[in-house]
């Protein structure tokens, strides 16, 4: 039997586990469904069967069964589910972006079914109004994920908890790529998460790339390589700084430049593009636009493109109808960090917390269900081996080393707000 981008997919959601670890299950079972859902209990995957059923009828407590042992917690993190697990406190989540699986962090499944109020731990990942919010005294998040260039604005107004990364045992785990980052010296603040890098997406097949990828920005900027796309379709991120870094890195110049005739030409620039794109999104543009080949082009972060790609993965041809590229030109490193408001009243158990969250494994089976490469080098060794050498997910040396991070660009954040208006206004 044939197993098809939609059988995996379907496993994956039902299951929590890794894309390739349920193609391979269900190659292996012969594409009975059941069969495969077996085969990863009985190799140690944190799956429940029951999870898809659990998901539609509370959306907060997910029962973990490996080895048909109950030791631990499912975890889906999205906008409208909560996180919620037990060490010495509860804890309760809520608000996150990032859909992803944990399990095993200690807790006990009965006490946790159906807990809600006001004794948990909140776990909240980045949202754009979330910075508005701690600013305005909000109160209640006790973990939080923020990008890196949001990071540097925290610390500055003095909405994150210090923390001693080093004292935590996992924080080993860490590449040193990630640690003593420019946006938080000496990881003063926060542990590394997840990263991921900006470029192109672009559609296998499609006879506008048949001599080679789009590798550069100039398919997003340059009028001449819009125009016979823009029939088929283009989107872009609608995310102030990276779709201008975008624009700058395309004219030569920093995507942290604080020079606001610099900052001006980027803004004409995206200007001429404008009615060449179909949309602005960053949301759900992998699965809305892209999946559906609504677009033929995106700027796109590498984890999404990466879900486009095995979203549409064809077992018979081996292949997915989404490829990523990134810009010669350069393009965006981004980190998710785990941080910790200042405000919260449960520090040490959200320390603990960000300690599980490095154990190898763990970010390992984030990775897996994600495909955002880990900053856990650690975790490489139970990474699925398609993620490992995918270099739209783990980049070359040579790759790697024209990727920058975005930083904070201080009072000129005020320019880059008035080149975004000026773009989404005209």
């Amino acid at each position: 039997m044939s197993v098809t981008a939609a059988d995996i997919k379907k496993l994956r959601d039902t299951t929590g586990a890794g894309m390739m670890d349920c193609k391979k299950a269900l190659n292996e079972a012969e594409g009975d469904f059941e069969k495969a859902i077996e085969i990863l209990r009985k190799k140690g995957q944190k799956v429940s069967a029951k999870r898809a059923e659990n998901e539609a009828k509370e959306g907060v407590v997910i029962a973990l069964v490996s080895d048909d042992q109950a030791r631990g917690v499912i975890v889906k993190l999205s906008s409208e589910t909560d996180f919620v697990a037990k060490n010495e406190e509860f804890i309760n989540g809520a608000q996150a972006i990032a859909e992803i699986a944990l399990a095993g962090f200690p807790a006990d499944v009965e006490e946790l079914k159906g807990l809600t109020g006001p004794n948990g731990l909140a776990v909240s990942k980045m949202i754009e109004d979330l910075l508005t919010k701690l600013q305005a005294g909000a109160s209640g998040y006790d973990v939080i994920f923020p990008s890196d260039y949001m990071v540097a604005q925290m610390i500055e107004l003095g909405l994150l908890a210090e923390i001693d990364a080093e004292a935590m045992p996992n924080f080993a785990n860490i590449s040193d790529v990630f640690k003593d980052p420019p946006y938080d010296p000496g990881n003063a603040h926060c542990t590394p998460y997840q990263w991921g890098m900006t470029g192109i997406a672009y559609r296998r097949g499609n006879p506008a790339f048949a001599e080679g990828p789009p590798n550069s920005w100039a398919y997003l900027f340059d009028p001449t390589r819009l125009e016979p796309l823009a029939p088929q379709g283009i989107n872009v991120l609608n995310d102030q700084r990276e779709l201008i870094s975008a624009a700058l890195f395309y004219l030569g110049y920093s995507p942290n430049t604080t020079n606001r005739t610099e900052l001006e030409a980027a803004r004409d620039v995206i200007l001429q593009a404008k009615p060449y794109w179909k949309t602005f999104n960053s949301e759900d543009y992998y699965s809305t636009l892209m999946e559906s080949d609504e677009i033929v082009l995106s700027h796109a972060w590498s984890g999404d493109a990466a879900q486009a790609f095995w979203n549409t993965y064809d077992e018979a041809t081996g292949e997915g109808n989404w490829l990523f590229t990134v810009p010669v030109e350069g393009a965006v490193r981004f980190a998710d960090n785990v941080c910790i408001p200042a405000n919260s009243q449960r520090q040490e158990t959200a320390r603990h917390f960000m300690n599980y969250l490095m154990e190898p494994e763990v970010a390992a089976a984030i990775t897996n269900f994600t495909f955002y490469p880990s900053a856990n080098e650690a975790a490489k060794e139970f990474i699925d081996e398609d993620i490992l050498t995918n270099p739209g997910i783990y980049p070359p040396p040579e790759v790697a080393a024209k990727l920058q991070w975005l930083e904070d660009v201080g009072d000129a954040i005020f320019d880059y707000d008035e080149m975004w208006t000026a773009i989404k206004g005209q």
